[in-house]
Order: C-alpha cells, then sequence, then structure tokens
C-alpha cells in the first residue's frame, strides 16, 4: 500500500513544479515583464481591447526608487545561464527546494511519510495538501528573490509623467480603435500616428516569427537590451529540456492605444493587442507535439508598451497579461 501512495505522491510533487514551464511557452512567457518607464509600477488605463486590468510586472529592471532606467540602455550581450532551470535564478531556493523535497522523499521511502508519516485517504489528502502548500511558499520566495536579485542598471532620471493619448479619430488604420478610459497622471501627451501602429503591428509579428526560428538577433532589432535577456533566458529554459516553441501565422485581430507619454529624450507608447496565432511546443529530438495543437489557433491578449528615443525606431520594451 505504501508505494503506490509514493508514487503518487511523486507525481504530485512533479506535477506542481513543473506546470509552470510547461504552460506559456510563447514570447514572455505568459509573465507580465520589462519597463514602462516612470509608469513601470502603475496599471495602464483599460481599454477595448483589454477592458479587464493588466497583471503587475514578474520581471523588471526598474527600481519603484528609480523609474525609468533599464529601458533605453546600450545593447550588451546576453550571458546563458549555464545552471538552467526554473530554480537557478536564485541558487539559496534551489538548495532549500532540494532539501526539502529530498527530506519528503526521503522519509516515503522509510515508511515515516512526507511530514511524520501517513496512513489511510486522509493522511494522503493531508500529504498533498502539504506539497501544494510547500509549493506555493516557495514560488511566492522564489519570485521575492528573483525580484531582489534582477541587477540595477544606471540610466537618465525618468522625465515628467504623461498623460494617457488617445488614437486620433481620423487614422486610417482599422485595426486600431480609440484609446482606453481611466484617469492619468498630468503630464506631457504624446500623439501616436497610422504609422506608428504599423510599426507596432510590425514588431508583434517580427519577434515571434524570430523566436519560433530561435532567432535572438532577429528579435534584437525591435525588443530592448531588457527585454532580450528575458527571451534569451526563456528560449535557454526551453533548450534545456529539448524543446522548442512555434508561434506562428500570427494575425493582429484588434488593437487599440492605452497610453502614450514622453519621459525627457524617451516616449513611449502602451498598446493592447488582441492577435490570434498557431501556438505549439515541440520536443527537438523528434518534433513531437509537447502542448498545443498545430491544426488550432488561439487568440492571445496582451498589453505591449514601446520606447523610443529623440524620434529613433520604436523598441518593445514590456509585455503585460491582461487579468
Amino acid at each position: 500500500m505504501r508505494r503506490p501512495a509514493f508514487l503518487l505522491a511523486a507525481f504530485a510533487a512533479a506535477a506542481l513544479v513543473l506546470a509552470p514551464m510547461i504552460a506559456d511557452a510563447r514570447p514572455g512567457g505568459g509573465s507580465s515583464a520589462g519597463s514602462r518607464g516612470s509608469r513601470t509600477y502603475s496599471t495602464p488605463p483599460s481599454t477595448q481591447t483589454a477592458p479587464g486590468s493588466a497583471r503587475q510586472m514578474d520581471r523588471t529592471m526598474t527600481e519603484p526608487s528609480r523609474p525609468g532606467v533599464g529601458a533605453a540602455q546600450p545593447a550588451r550581450p546576453f550571458q546563458p545561464n549555464p545552471a538552467g532551470g526554473f530554480f537557478s535564478r536564485s541558487p539559496f531556493m534551489a538548495g532549500l527546494m532540494g532539501g526539502l523535497i529530498g527530506a519528503g522523499l526521503g522519509g516515503l521511502l522509510f515508511g515515516h511519510g512526507l511530514f511524520g508519516g501517513f496512513s489511510g485517504i486522509a493522511s494522503f489528502l493531508g500529504l498533498l495538501l502539504q506539497i501544494g502548500l510547500v509549493v506555493l511558499v516557495v514560488r511566492l520566495a522564489i519570485g521575492w528573490f528573483r525580484r531582489r536579485q534582477q541587477p540595477a542598471l544606471a540610466g537618465v532620471p525618468a522625465g515628467g509623467m504623461g498623460a494617457m493619448a488617445r488614437q486620433a479619430q481620423d487614422a486610417p488604420r482599422p485595426m486600431f480603435g480609440g484609446g482606453g478610459g481611466g484617469a492619468a497622471p498630468v503630464g506631457e501627451p504624446i500623439q501616436v500616428t497610422p504609422a506608428d501602429f504599423q510599426a507596432f503591428e510590425n514588431a508583434l509579428k517580427v519577434v515571434n516569427a524570430a523566436w519560433s526560428r530561435q532567432d535572438e538577433q532577429g528579435m534584437r532589432a525591435v525588443a530592448t537590451p531588457e527585454m532580450m535577456q528575458y527571451f534569451g533566458s526563456d528560449l535557454g529554459d526551453l533548450a534545456r529540456r529539448g524543446w522548442r516553441n512555434e508561434t506562428r501565422d500570427v494575425v493582429l485581430e484588434k488593437g487599440d492605444l492605452a497610453e502614450a507619454w514622453r519621459e525627457g529624450a524617451r516616449e513611449y507608447a502602451t498598446v493592447a493587442m488582441r492577435f490570434s496565432q498557431v501556438d505549439v511546443t515541440r520536443r527537438i529530438s523528434d518534433g513531437a507535439v509537447v502542448e498545443g495543437d498545430p491544426d488550432r489557433r488561439v487568440t492571445v491578449t496582451e498589453l505591449w508598451t514601446f520606447v523610443r528615443t529623440q524620434g529613433g525606431p520604436w523598441m518593445l520594451s514590456a509585455i503585460q497579461q491582461t487579468g
């Protein structure tokens, strides 16, 4: 009776730990990452395309006390983490999780249970609850340590905060509608033209096409160095698992402006985009599908923020998930 219980417990623990790594393998990893200048820690206004609230940043190089740093820094080569994996970003938490799992499995092997032994259905359910609680606490701790360990980049202090800018009513771009509602800080708004919206849509397609080819150089042409670090890290995580993700045939279904503003020499624009694509994760060795359906399109709604300096090209500086 103990052996089946041990196998079920081990499977449950593995499933809980590995679940976040299997889902959302597309660019950005299904998380909110990047920088929005002085508005990194504020929620973009809702729009018709994204009427809900945006998730706060899971990964960012902008410190709350130093808004605006990180997005416009000169590019530097991405240094892959040779250790890799979900726990590689925090060696302390990797050791802690290893100790917890080792102690728990040792207790199971010697018949004492994960946390003091179990017998019967009620005790087994209690074991699963304990596993879930341990995994939840570890994930929260990893997120906290990861945010603490993000490198701080020096930069020019951000300028005044801008007000939300709506798209011009006579813009000939049918894909993008009017901006969202909601109050915005008083500041200097900027106008976003149809040519800008075309650049945003082009960046959406370039990023996904280069992601499918695992072409970091292609993504670097339209993304900030900070976003490239996240893309490179996520691609490395997939490769270490022997997987690759394909996001192909991207079609922008609808998009609108959430806000656009100026901070000193930099200009920012956050746009909500709803797009459909084929999203499939395959095993590199034989091309077998690990997740997704190559014959079915999926629809995604995200908020993408772009930055440009002194009239230069727009560069992707953040991706946020909608609530």
